[in-house]
């Protein structure tokens, strides 16, 4: 495990989807809930919750099929631990013309970009996603 939890939830999604598991577990962060929140509103994943087993907290993400194929098809990091990558609301990246998101963390909290541009807000992406 590294020191970026966003691109190891992301390859583990990835690895998950390769092997056509339908669980993903993966260690416990506030911005990875939240970064979840996001996917199963957009439609990407089924569901997450937290367990709890003794002290540490865990995500399990419910992954989703449709007709035995990954709800997402590609998955990347933009910002990385080693170059942060900042957008103003009128620099937010579209992702394949609007069918896919990018995922920002924004001084409102996390949200889609098309969100992002509703509320006027800019902010570090994260990832994209379609």
């Amino acid at each position: 495990m590294s020191t970026d939890r966003v691109a190891d939830m992301l390859s583990s999604i990835r690895n998950a989807y390769k092997a056509q598991l339908p669980l993903v577990n993966i260690p416990y962060s506030g911005l990875l809930v939240d970064m979840c929140k996001v996917l199963e509103e957009e439609g990407f994943i089924r569901t997450h919750r937290v367990t709890e087993d003794g002290v540490k907290k865990n995500l399990v993400i419910e992954l989703k099929y449709l007709d035995g194929e990954p709800a997402i098809r590609e998955l990347k990091r933009v910002s990385k631990s080693g170059l942060r990558k900042y957008s103003q609301v009128s620099a937010l990246p579209k992702h394949y013309n609007g069918l896919g998101i990018s995922i920002v963390s924004t001084s409102k909290g996390v949200m889609t970009d098309f969100s992002a541009r509703q509320q006027h807000v800019g902010g570090e992406v994260l990832c994209t996603v379609f």
